[in-house]
């Protein structure tokens, strides 16, 4: 049995004009002879009826101390809400379809509420119902912990649905909708000559999605990675998008034998609203890094692109605890600089991987743009910049035409 599983984003589902798009995808695909698995999101975006965010601000603005457990309950509403109407447009359409919930879909998980990790996926009772010629709708974002409750899969977790689906069914491939043309170069609203690249390692969009880029999410990257599950995505809107592929490299280096004359740079990501802090240390020891990053960890606080040197210690955090940041360290007797309104801009490809020079073409293109470099970090795919967040879209482009992205 040929299995494809087709993922539509809030933005496909929201209005009947989407919906009606995204069951002619259906369509298209079972005419070619597969069964089909339609993972959708809520409805819309925040403000809209149904999507999750809605949900989440109507309790709390009543009861802001509902606990994790009942906003799953509540939240994965929107997917049910979402799920009915899919079948239904589906059947206006003459498609023989079925409507589950990720529970009854087998998505099975832990019971950390809000963020769950799927645990297992038991897929006989998504497939008795493909052996009946049906197309099964599944509520994405959701699965069933063992212990009977509801849970959600985080931001990004209709992906991780269709992902972990694609796996469990031995699917051809996933197919990710949305309301872009695949995954591009950059940001099109700050280099609208970004082009949308026909294919990719699940390497790159990982790095990709970590470093700013909302395509995919990072986690249902990683499940079709380890799976061997291709990933596709496409614009809901366009009847003949071929979108973007990801797959292992393997399959990359059939268009490009040799990484090293080929892509270099697949595409600019960024991050937005980030502080950078800066410790400054008289006397260094081990175990004052120890207790230092140890007290912001206990607060939930993250930190990215850490540097550590005995005078010093430089992260960033988001820009919305920063200033809880600067009392914690102050209260632990810590001499603290903050400075806010920062952007993380980050260069990604595996084939800079060993290529000399990388950095070098990073920092020429920001220099002529006058852009200082505030801190800087780097990884085998990746090099990622801190910079002034008024110098953003100047940086983005600026290092779109060096590598030649355009």
């Amino acid at each position: 049995m040929k299995i494809v599983v087709q993922k539509f984003g809030g933005t496909s589902v929201a209005t009947r004009d989407g919906r009606e798009a995204a069951a002619k995808r259906v369509k298209e695909i079972a005419a070619e002879g597969y069964k089909v698995v339609v993972v959708v999101s809520a409805m819309g975006r925040k403000g809209d009826p149904y999507a999750t965010d809605t949900l989440i601000n109507m309790v709390k603005d009543i009861y802001p101390e509902t606990s994790p457990r009942e906003l799953d309950l509540l939240t994965s509403c929107g997917e049910i809400i979402s799920t009915v109407v899919m079948v239904n447009t589906l059947k206006n359409l003459g498609l023989n379809s079925i409507g589950l919930t990720g529970g009854q879909a087998g998505i099975i998980t832990d019971l950390h509420f809000t963020d769950a990790h799927i645990l297992k996926v038991e897929p006989e009772h998504v497939l008795r119902h493909l052996n009946r010629g049906e197309v099964v709708v599944v509520a994405g974002f959701q699965g069933l912990a063992e212990t009977g409750d509801i849970t959600t899969l985080g931001r990004g977790g209709s992906d991780t649905t269709a992902a972990a689906l694609g796996v469990a069914l031995k699917a051809e491939r996933v197919e990710i909708f949305t309301d872009v043309s695949g995954v591009k170069t950059a940001d099109p609203r700050l280099v609208p000559e970004a082009k949308t690249l026909t294919h990719m390692t699940y390497e790159e969009i990982v790095q990709m999605a970590y470093e700013g880029a909302k395509v995919v999410h990072p986690r249902a990257v990683e499940i079709a990675m380890k799976g061997n599950v291709p990933l596709l995505v496409k614009n809901t809107f366009e009847e003949k998008s071929k979108g973007t592929l990801i797959t292992h490299v393997s399959e990359i280096t059939k268009a490009w034998p040799d990484m090293r004359k080929g892509r270099l740079i697949t595409g600019v990501t960024h991050i937005e609203n980030m502080a950078k802090v800066t410790v400054f240390v008289e006397e260094n020891t081990p175990e004052k890094d120890l207790k230092m990053f140890e007290l912001l960890a206990s607060h939930g606080i993250s930190l990215d692109m850490i540097t550590v040197t005995p005078e010093r210690k430089s992260f960033i955090v988001k820009d919305e605890v920063a200033e809880q940041a600067r009392f914690l360290l102050q209260e632990a007797d810590l001499d603290v600089e903050i400075l806010p309104s920062c952007a993380k801009v980050t260069v990604v490809g595996t084939g800079m991987r060993g290529i000399p020079g990388v950095m070098a073409n990073v920092v020429q293109a920001l220099t002529r743009q006058n852009i200082e470099v505030l801190l800087s970090v780097d990884s085998h795919a990746t090099i990622s910049c801190l910079i002034h967040g008024d110098k953003l879209a100047a940086a983005v482009k600026a290092l779109h035409k060096q590598f030649h992205l355009e």
